[in-house]
Parts: structure tokens; sequence; C-alpha cells
């Protein structure tokens, strides 16, 4: 499904995202990313859709090397790898419903976009996506009405909505609280067990990362030191990845973009 072949990336400033990264992921995989802010975790999760690339090496998707994609090609490759990150990226004036269709938007004369012209069976979808993330009671109500959890369901609903086969999240709880943080947890967990989509998540929270995904990838200074089942994964093992530091949990004061958030 996902290959990366001794894939690095470097950036224009020098720095190393990723070194040498060797990595075959199948159909339906959960994994988390785990490891210190600046590990790469990031990096990996982006060049996958291409809003990074790599320097060198191969990633290799459903037999494509993305980085031959360009133009019409890229465009439909990455209609098929959702992305969600922790700032939601909803436009907070409009109704859950329109913001969960604008993930049909691409694919839409740009006369029908100007007017908001979505058909019968383009909103019964939309609201199939809200229903699939529990939310389906909210879809006309504005965007700025509802919790950070909420929102985060919407931005996973906006998702699901564009029928992906890959879904790649940037710290998605991050700025969430540990009660709301384990919710939308679980509904990744139970989109990725009841629709077989493949769940790449990049994650602060080495607890939640534990709990619910099937695969753990431990990454350091842009390398893979970790590669395994969540279930075997050992106090030794995140010493190695967080070398010696503490482990970061969702009851901890994380820092989100300059800010520092206490998630008690």
């Amino acid at each position: 499904m996902i290959e990366f072949k001794n894939v690095s990336k470097t950036y224009p400033n020098g720095t190393k995202g990723l070194k040498n990264v060797n990595l075959n992921i199948e159909q339906g995989e959960f994994l988390a990313i785990i490891g210190l802010s600046g590990a790469g975790k990031s990096t990996m999760i982006r060049t996958i859709n291409r809003m990074i690339d790599i320097t060198d090496g191969q990633l290799i998707v459903d037999g494509t090397d993305v980085m031959s994609l360009k133009g019409e090609s890229l465009r439909r490759y990455r209609r098929k790898v959702g992305m969600i990150f922790q700032s939601f990226n909803l436009v907070n004036r409009s109704t859950v419903l329109k913001n969960v269709l604008a993930s049909d938007v691409p694919d839409m004369p740009w006369w029908k976009t100007l007017f908001g012209l979505y058909s019968k069976q383009q909103k019964i979808k939309a609201l199939e996506a809200l229903d699939k993330v529990n939310i389906l009671e909210k879809a006309y109500n504005r965007c700025d009405e509802l919790s950070g959890g909420q929102q985060q369901r919407v931005a996973l609903a906006r998702t699901l909505n564009q029928n992906p086969s890959i879904i790649l999240a940037d710290e998605p709880v991050a700025s969430l609280d540990p009660i709301i943080a384990d919710v939308v947890m679980s509904d990744f967990a139970r989109i990725n067990k009841d629709l077989n989509i493949t769940i790449l998540i990049n994650i602060h929270h080495v607890d939640l990362a534990l709990k619910y995904a099937t695969r753990v990838i431990g990454i350091r200074a842009g390398e893979i030191v970790y590669d395994g089942p969540a279930s075997e994964v050992t106090q030794e093992v995140l010493n190695l990845v967080y070398m010696g530091k503490a482990v970061p949990k969702s009851t901890d004061k994380i820092e989100i973009e300059g800010m520092v958030i206490n998630n008690d």
C-alpha cells in the first residue's frame, strides 16, 4: 500500500527531516508515529500526500511513485489521501454540513462551487459522513458553536466524505482535553476497523497511541528506531525513542504553536 524506500528529506537550511527511512504499510493498518518534537513525525506523514517533497529515495503508494505525479494526476491522487490537522481548518461561520460538503469542491464545476449548488446525493453522502462520527445532529449548526472535540469530528467527517483509502492525521488531538481526545481517538479506531481505511497518526500523547493504534513507529532525529506492534512497546523502547526524557501523556502540559496548554 505505502512503501518508503531509502527515503530522506533535507530542508533548504540543511536540517535532516528524514534519514534513509524504509517502511512498508499495508491497507487497513492503524499506525501511530511517536517521537520528540522535531524528530520528523510531521515530515513523514506529509511526504505521503506531497505536502513535503522527499529529496532522496522512493515513496510508492499503490504501485505509483508519488514524486512522479504532477498536475491532474497529483490532484486525483490527493483525493484518496485525506489530511486532518490539529487546527481543524474549518470555516467557522458556515454550517457543519457545508464544511463537510467542501470536500466535494475539487470535483465540481466552478459555477456550482460559486453558488453552493450541491446535489441531493452529495448532501446525503455528507450527512452519512457526519453520522459515522456521531455528530449528525449538529449538521445545521455553525462550526463556531461547537466544542473543540466536535470540530475535530467535523474535520474527520469532511475527510471521510472524499472517500479516502488513506487518512493522515497531524496531531489531531493535541489541543483537546484528555476525555475528548480519548473519544476522538476511538472514532479513528472505529473508522479504521469498519471501513478498512489506512490511518497514520502523528501523535504527541504516547498513552493514546498505545491504547488505540495497532502498530507504532518510533522516530528519533529523522530515523526509525522502533517499528512494531503497540502491544510490544516497552519502557526500553520509549527510552530509545525519547532519549531517556519524560514520555508525554494526554494529561501533561503540552506546547502547541508557542502556547502552553494544560491538559488536566
